[in-house]
């Protein structure tokens, strides 16, 4: 499976909400092999994680979407997930390559286009590089712009996933600067319609690419 361009990243509200596997179920089936679903809840335990992935790789299987737990990666291990997005505080990119294996998909979520060499250096196979513009997840963070995507994609060659205040109209500019997709959380999970949300974003990634 290659790099999906499309990544749904959550924090823990998305992921208590009631209706969060329903709502994923609909974007999985829409988006399909375009779609990464990353399951990120830092305050949320073990088995509510656990829980969700083992829900949720049924219908991301079925859709050929890649499912993605972030940091966890004793959930991923006992979910039967080989996919992880890791950062500067989980476990080091090699020591999880050792216990998932060489056929896992490893993420990382760098902050720089050094730390993000670095990464990829120790393994990773694509990196998550923000924050890009202002977002609410990250007030008083202006974003670094386009730029540094395009800096790091000068000094890594493995897709770059841009992240932070990506709208649809933003889309074109990430992919112009080097960008191979693009993660969103608020832009689809607080959308009304998640679904439709997404198809927004996958539109505008496939307009750019032709």
């Amino acid at each position: 499976m290659g790099v999906p361009r499309l990544h749904l990243i959550t924090n823990d509200a998305v992921l208590r909400d009631a209706g969060f596997v329903d709502r994923a179920d609909a974007v999985l089936a829409a988006l399909g092999p375009a779609a990464a679903l990353h399951l990120r809840g830092h305050g949320l335990d073990g088995g509510v994680l656990f829980h969700l992935a083992d829900r949720l790789r049924p219908s991301a299987s079925a859709a050929g979407a890649m499912l993605v737990v972030n940091d966890r990666v004793d959930v991923a291990l006992a979910a039967g997930i080989r996919a992880v997005q890791l950062g500067r505080h989980a476990m080091p990119v090699q020591e999880v390559r050792r216990l998932l294996g060489e056929a896992a998909r490893l993420g990382y979520s760098a902050h720089g286009a050094e730390e993000a060499r670095a990464a990829v250096d120790a393994g990773a196979d694509f990196v998550v590089i923000g924050t890009i513009y202002p977002t609410a997840s990250h007030p008083g963070d202006p974003g670094a712009g386009p730029e540094r995507v395009a800096r790091t994609a000068e000094m890594v060659r493995v897709p770059i996933i841009a992240i932070g205040g990506i709208t649809p109209a933003r889309v074109a500019e990430v992919v112009e600067a080097g960008a191979h997709g693009v993660a969103v959380l608020g832009g689809v999970w607080h959308a009304a319609d998640a679904a439709a949300a997404a198809r927004n974003y996958l539109e505008a990634l496939e307009e750019v690419s032709t």
